[in-house]
């Protein structure tokens, strides 16, 4: 009776390890997903759902590269307002409500090199449940507009 108890452990732990669906490759694919714009263009984003990811956002970065982004996805829709302290470049901030439309975007939002008291807010104007942030200039060069939906 034993064996056959070890037996069914051992066939249970294989099919853990084998998983069901297609698995990801890389680190980058666990915390990534491809945004599609309107144009059919692909973004990849970083995926920040946990609290204090989204503080942390993009502080700290020199650089974004181009086809890159940063994709916040909040737990419900609100009104969520974004600040630079901390950013070292410009990012054009897209929201989008829960269907994943743009509602409001702040182009080339510029760095806060101040103390964070004094940084200003953006957005939190339109009820969103999504945020897409992108290197400055962006929306302008993908002809992103209020309205446009985005797949992801």
């Amino acid at each position: 009776m034993r064996e056959i108890g070890v037996f069914a452990a051992g066939v249970f732990f294989l099919f853990a390890q084998c998983g069901c669906g297609e698995k990801a490759t890389t680190l980058d694919e666990y915390y990534t997903r491809v945004v599609t714009l309107p144009g059919g263009q692909k973004i990849r984003a970083e995926v920040v759902v946990h609290q204090t990811d989204m503080a942390r956002g993009m502080m700290f970065r020199d650089s974004l590269e181009p086809g890159r982004g940063m994709l916040f996805m909040h737990a419900r829709p609100g009104n969520h307002t974004y600040w630079m302290y901390q950013v070292k470049i410009p990012l054009d901030i897209i929201w989008m409500d829960s269907e994943r439309t743009i509602v409001e975007i702040s182009p080339d939002t510029p760095p806060c090199r101040t103390k964070a008291s004094e940084c200003p807010h953006y957005g939190g104007t339109a009820v969103s449940q999504y945020v897409l942030e992108l290197a400055g200039g962006s929306a302008a060069k993908y002809g992103l507009r209020i309205g446009d939906r985005l797949t992801f």
